[in-house]
């Protein structure tokens, strides 16, 4: 019982850590190519991680079948990045945020498939309604602009991002074969960044790496080790716990956090009344997916 509220509070925890990267990846996108920021990124995750599990877990490199493994797990998250930022060169961000709403249903889906995870009526409702919280959240209550939404090249892009995403956790429960979280979440960092140098490299060739602002090296140790080691570490260790469908619902609470970091640290506007709706009804069907 204690594992399972420790286990529900670490998420709360990573759901407001990763709703921080947004608003600090808007601030640090003019200054840096998106595909060169994802790619320090999680190089500086895997630099600064290295020392704690060398020395704690005695390191060694994994076996071509482990590392195969956790490359498909880390290739599901980069072209997920990938997708959202080409996604956003056709199409708004409200397109994106209503396809990236979908992600817990989808990745139920796949934890069905792939782990066997039990998926009754109640919760196959909850993430339904969970969708709906989300859009009302997303659009401040205006169904009218969301009827309105018309879909481009883009979203068909994000969409293919976002079904892959689906699998991210699903894939972790997989393949997980009883080692340490840390190594787990070392060696998919590491495939990740491996994975967005071979996208990146002729754009990561061109940058002065010796000019960069110290207010940006700031901001890439702080995505680097909040919101990729610290979450990375969270989402793996969660998800082998209480399993991938319920660590997706927390995924309804994203709109929610943002709202709430970007008006309590980065000076966005205070949320209107006529969000509470959505707030409430995402609040019950998250409530809903994490009962037994």
């Amino acid at each position: 019982m204690q594992a399972n509220i420790f286990s529900h509070a670490l998420m709360i925890l990573a759901t407001l850590l990763i709703s921080t990267s947004f608003p600090v990846c808007q601030i640090l996108a003019p200054k840096l190519d998106t595909g060169v920021l994802t790619f320090l990124r999680f190089f500086l995750a895997a630099l600064i991680f290295l020392p704690i599990v060398f020395f704690r877990y005695k390191l060694k490199w994994p076996t071509p079948k482990k590392l195969f493994q956790y490359s498909l797990i880390s290739l599901c998250l980069i072209i997920f990045f990938w997708s959202m930022f080409e996604a956003l060169r056709y199409t708004s961000t409200l397109n994106t945020g209503a396809l990236y709403a979908l992600i817990p249903g989808i990745s139920a889906m796949f934890s069905l498939i792939l782990v066997r995870e039990e998926l009754h009526f109640g919760k196959v409702l909850a993430f339904f309604f969970g969708i709906i919280g989300c859009v009302w959240v997303i659009f401040r209550g205006d169904i009218g602009a969301f009827l309105s939404l018309d879909y481009h090249q883009g979203d068909l892009i994000f969409l293919g991002g976002v079904i892959l995403m689906s699998l991210y956790m699903p894939l972790v429960k997989y393949f997980h074969s009883g080692e340490p979280v840390p190594i787990m979440t070392f060696w998919i960092i590491v495939s990740g960044a491996v994975w967005l140098f071979l996208f990146n490299y002729k754009t990561i060739q061109e940058v002065r790496f010796l000019e960069i602002e110290f207010s940006i090296l700031l901001g890439l140790g702080y995505l680097a080790i909040f919101t990729t080691i610290v979450t990375f570490f969270i989402l793996q260790f969660v998800t082998i716990q209480i399993g991938p469908t319920k660590v997706a619902g927390y995924s309804y609470l994203n709109p929610v956090a943002v709202l709430l970091v970007g008006s309590a640290f980065f000076g966005q506007a205070i949320p209107s009344f006529i969000v509470i709706p959505g707030i409430a009804i995402i609040l019950l069907s998250v409530f809903v997916i994490q009962k037994r």
